[in-house]
């Protein structure tokens, strides 16, 4: 990667100076030839006056550092009920998970979890929290960022997802939303509201959401372990039923407060309580082989409830000039209960085993940080601030047999983990010419975390420092058109579970079903990255775009799997570690328009998106050809229409996502393959009045069946693991008024 820096540099130098003699070149606009006079023979300033905040292509197109923006159109557009559903539409987003509509990991250009930063009101969501469980209701805007910015954390190798909570002040009116979703004849139904309001200097809004979802899933796989002789030790076939039922509350009111000197005061607390309760039913038939079954059925119920309450705030005090400061503040708490009962059957329907398990979570969290900016000579904005944030995890793990005898020697203690974060950051936005803008920022962030547990106290200490160099180059004569560059360090930090986990036993446990655990001496990944594109912006909101990007890896963090001796006896551990260095590369592709904008009058009234973005990457020390990162595909693409009728008010629409089958070496023993995915969703709007409109959609219309295989060679033994988990449509009809 460092000889792209000289380079990058270089272009970036030509480019500012081409800027400049552009600008020198360019003829002066009338409007400063002849000047408004009044009465008096002076001039008359002139204002520009913005009626509020500027529109998502606009703010993306003057966004020094690249940032694309999604507002309420696209996140009303299919009437998703949850919020990844949107998200895998955006470029270059994927979720992670084998079934399509129920949820995962959000991803950007196709890396694994982890390393896509995902911010709540530019701040870390709490630990357990599921950002795409949030209503789309709820959500003012999504800021997709590609390359990080000091302002918010560099844990953002992939990129940075920053989703903005409802705003007050762009509500108007009273707005309820009731519809019900339909799987396999299974009713979800849900409701949200969303009440703005203003009294005095208070403008407030209050949104809250409730849903009850009903699911039901099967998993067939396929397990087979074979000696290096072709003699089979174990052939099985093991078919799961499982249902649950699932009821969420999210409430998240905003408050802001104007004060008679021009500061405000803002407050936006978010809860969210959810409660599930499921069942599951296994049968295991055994084939050849010389291993004995560890059952024949099997039965699971389980309870699990989670509360999730984060407050946000900050307090904006103007200062002489333009300058002003910005204090942040926040606070978060987390409760998480699970328990399950799981009764093991031999083949005369007697009880072999029980297990017994329980986990009791606890999270707290305290944040404070502030920026001060302001605007300085020659086109300077100048910002700089700091960030504070202390967490405390408490965790009780319990695994008990039929006999009451413990299944891991930290069985029933409590484990205690606290993370203290700092940061410092600055940065300067100037805009050397109308044409030339640059963003230059650096940012130092430590971490430290240390638990206590029976088997001892543990620590980890990282830091890291981070400069940025953002820029974006507005080609003289070409008014629509510009060029963007990026040279960046970014990393992605060991989470809590990964560094001082307690142990989670693999029921069935085997090469390709092994126990996790920590590992306190990780270290972060550490990432340099340049980005560039290319955009060409197309009437009010289309855009057609090229870009591309490089990450060099170092410190890569990989699970290696290893035979040890448990107090269980022995079993197959999944432990992470680091390996070592890695590299990505990509192309990334978009456009979306209306076709009136570029046909003119007389065009049908059609919008289309569409993009693509294509993977490559290599892992130091696994052979290839597969030695790509974790669950990273070779492509991914979407594309999306909406077309809106001319005599009679309906709108349809319809977008597909696909991504090719995946094939990973993940190590030098372990093969991962999975299915292509294929995603098709339609939707119609039929309008009634200004206020009240109807939304029928179909989710997941082909309902392909998600496959994948897992391949262990080591010791002597080939394990294989296919599994098959069929998939469903998904039909939700929704009724949306304003009052």
């Amino acid at each position: 990667m460092s000889k792209f820096v000289p380079i990058a540099l270089a272009m970036l130098g030509a480019a500012g100076a081409v800027s400049a003699q552009s600008q020198d070149q360019q003829p002066t606009p009338p409007s400063a030839e002849k000047p408004a006079l009044g009465p008096d023979g002076k001039v008359v300033p002139q204002v520009l006056v913005n009626g509020g905040r500027p529109s998502d292509m606009e703010e993306r197109r003057m966004s020094t550092a690249g940032k694309q923006v999604y507002g309420r159109e696209e996140l009303d557009r299919n009437g998703d009920t949850n919020l990844g559903d949107v998200l895998k539409r955006l470029p270059g987003v994927t979720i992670g998970g084998g079934r399509p509509g129920r949820g995962g990991d959000v991803r950007m250009r196709g890396l694994g979890s982890g390393y896509t930063q995902v911010l709540l009101n530019g701040e870390r969501p709490p630990a357990g929290f599921s950002m795409e469980s949030i209503s789309p209701d709820q959500v003012e805007r999504i800021e997709v960022m590609r390359g990080p910015i000091a302002e918010h954390s560099t844990r953002a190798i992939a990129g940075t997802i920053n989703i903005i909570l409802r705003e007050g002040y762009q509500q108007r009116d009273i707005q309820v939303k009731t519809g019900d979703t339909i799987e396999q004849g299974r009713h979800s139904p849900n409701v949200s509201v969303t009440l703005p309001g203003k009294t005095g200097n208070l403008t407030y809004t209050i949104s809250g959401m409730l849903n009850i979802t009903r699911q039901h899933d099967s998993t067939f796989t396929h397990n087979e372990d074979v000696r290096d002789d072709g003699f089979i030790t174990k052939d099985q076939e093991v078919h799961d039923e499982s249902s649950g039922t699932s009821k969420n509350v999210h409430f998240t009111p905003r408050f802001s407060w104007k004060f008679d000197s021009g500061d405000t005061l803002n407050f936006q607390p978010f809860l969210m309580h959810s409660s599930r309760h499921g069942g599951l039913n296994s049968l295991l038939d055994q084939g050849t082989g010389i291993i004995a079954p560890e059952y024949v059925t099997a039965d699971q119920q389980s309870h699990n409830t989670s509360t999730f309450l984060r407050g946000f705030g900050n307090w904006v005090h103007k200062l002489q000039g333009a300058a002003k400061l910005d204090v942040k503040f926040g606070f978060g708490l987390g409760k998480s209960d699970a328990d399950s009962l799981r009764n093991q059957y031999d083949a005369n329907g007697n009880l072999s085993d029980r297990f017994t398990d329980t986990d009791k979570t606890r999270d707290h969290s305290v944040n404070t940080g502030g920026k001060y900016s302001s605007p300085l000579g020659g086109g300077h904005l100048l910002a700089a601030g700091w960030d504070l944030e202390a967490s405390h995890r408490e965790q009780t793990k319990v695994s008990l047999d039929k006999n009451g005898n413990p299944q891991f020697s930290d069985s029933g203690d409590n484990l205690t983990a606290d993370t203290r974060r700092a940061a410092v950051f600055a940065q300067d936005e100037w805009d050397i010419t109308p044409q030339w803008g640059v963003y230059m920022g650096a940012r130092w962030e430590g971490i430290r975390t240390s638990s206590d547990r029976s088997a001892g106290k543990v620590s980890n200490t990282s830091s890291v420092f981070s400069p940025l160099l953002h820029a974006v180059y507005r080609i003289p004569g070409f008014q629509k058109d510009q060029l963007r560059a990026s040279l960046t360090r970014s990393y992605k930090s060991p989470n809590v579970q990964d560094l001082i986990a307690l142990p989670f036993l693999s029921r069935l446990n085997s090469a390709t079903r092994p126990d996790r655990i920590g590992n306190p001496d990780l270290k972060p990944e550490l990432a340099t990255g340049l980005d560039f594109a290319y955009e060409h912006y197309l009437g009010r909101s289309g855009i057609v775009s090229i870009g591309g990007f490089v990450r060099d890896i170092d410190n890569l963090i990989r699970r290696e799997l290893s035979l040890q001796q448990t107090d269980l006896g022995q079993r197959w551990v999944s432990t992470p570690g680091n390996i070592g260095h890695a590299r990505t590369k990509g192309i990334e592709l978009e456009a979306k328009f209306q076709l009136a904008e570029i046909m003119g009058e007389g065009a049908p009234n059609l919008d289309f998106r569409s993009n693509y973005s294509r993977f490559w990457s290599s892992v130091d020390g696994i052979p290839g050809p597969d030695n790509r990162l974790d669950q990273q595909p070779k492509q991914t693409a979407n594309l999306g229409m909406d077309y809106r009728f001319k005599p009679i008010p309906l709108t349809l629409g319809a977008s597909y996502n696909w991504t090719p089958a995946i094939r990973v070496q993940t190590s030098l023993t372990q093969v991962v393959e999975t299915s292509r995915k294929r995603v098709v969703d339609m939707y119609g709007l039929w309008k009634f009045d200004g206020r009240t409109q109807l939304r029928v959609s179909v989710a997941n219309l082909l309902a392909d069946d998600a496959t994948g295989t897992n391949t262990v060679d080591a010791n002597g033994l080939t394990s294989y693991a296919t599994t098959l988990n069929p998939t469903y449509r998904q039909v939700t009809i929704r009724l949306e008024t304003k009052f």
